[in-house]
Formats: structure tokens, C-alpha cells, sequence
């Protein structure tokens, strides 16, 4: 099985509010993944910094990318996607763009989500959301 980290946990770890090596250890079996719009998203933080902070999203980030394996979001994934858009329009429960995107790739791969956003992502029909994931916050 794997299980895809949401931006949010990523972003949290680099901020060092999250324990993400803590987290990799509670579940010493799990294959960790990110999906590319978390990718996008991560160097985008990085082309919007600059100086002593670029440094260190860059090196932040790099890290991420060389733990992680990206999911592309593919036909399959398209498809699942469009599905599950369509139906959150249907019932008023529309999420953020990437966020959806997420969610369809872990649905398509019938992959866990980990993140901090249950909120939005409890809206997506079987998406399955990691419960621990906020035991691992620090102060």
C-alpha cells in the first residue's frame, strides 16, 4: 500500500512544526509518495523566496524529492478526478483545485492521504485519510 503526503504535512515539516521523520517511523511499512501538483506547489514556495530563505526551501525541498516518490496525474487519474468533480458540484461541496487533484490520485491508486486539511478532503467519496497525522505536530 502507499500513502501520499499532502502539501500540508510537507510544508509543516519544512516549517519544523511537523515531525516527519516521527511519522515515517510510525508506520515502518508504509510507502510514502506526494503527487506532482505537491511538487508544483513546494517550487513554487521556492520561486516566490529569496535569499537565506531560498536556501533553505531549496534544500528543504530537494530533500522532500529525493525521499518521496511523485505520482503523476495521468488518464486514470483524469478520470477519477472529472468523476469526483462533478460530483462535489452536484452536491454544493466543491474543494480547491489541487486539493482535488490530490484526492483523485489517491482514490485512483487506492492510496492513504496524510495530511492537515481533513476538512476538504473528508468531502471526497473513498478517499481514505490517515487518522495519526496530528499526533506528530510539534509546539
Amino acid at each position: 500500500m502507499g500513502l501520499i503526503l499532502d502539501t500540508s504535512i510537507l510544508i509543516s515539516a519544512e516549517k519544523r512544526k511537523f515531525d516527519l521523520n516521527g511519522f515515517f517511523q510510525s508506520l515502518p511499512h508504509e510507502s510514502f509518495l506526494m503527487c506532482s501538483i505537491t511538487l508544483s506547489e513546494l517550487w513554487h514556495g521556492c520561486h516566490r523566496a529569496s535569499g537565506p530563505a531560498l536556501r533553505n526551501r531549496l534544500k528543504s525541498v530537494r530533500e522532500m524529492e529525493s525521499q518521496l516518490m511523485v505520482l503523476e496525474f495521468g488518464d486514470h487519474e483524469a478520470r477519477i478526478h472529472a468523476k469526483i468533480w462533478a460530483g462535489l458540484e452536484k452536491t454544493g461541496q466543491p474543494i480547491g483545485l489541487h486539493d482535488l487533484i490530490i484526492g483523485a490520485t489517491s482514490v485512483a491508486h487506492n492510496f492513504g492521504l496524510a495530511t492537515l486539511n481533513e476538512k476538504e478532503f473528508r468531502k471526497i467519496p473513498g478517499l481514505h485519510l490517515t487518522g495519526n497525522v496530528r499526533h506528530f505536530m510539534l509546539p
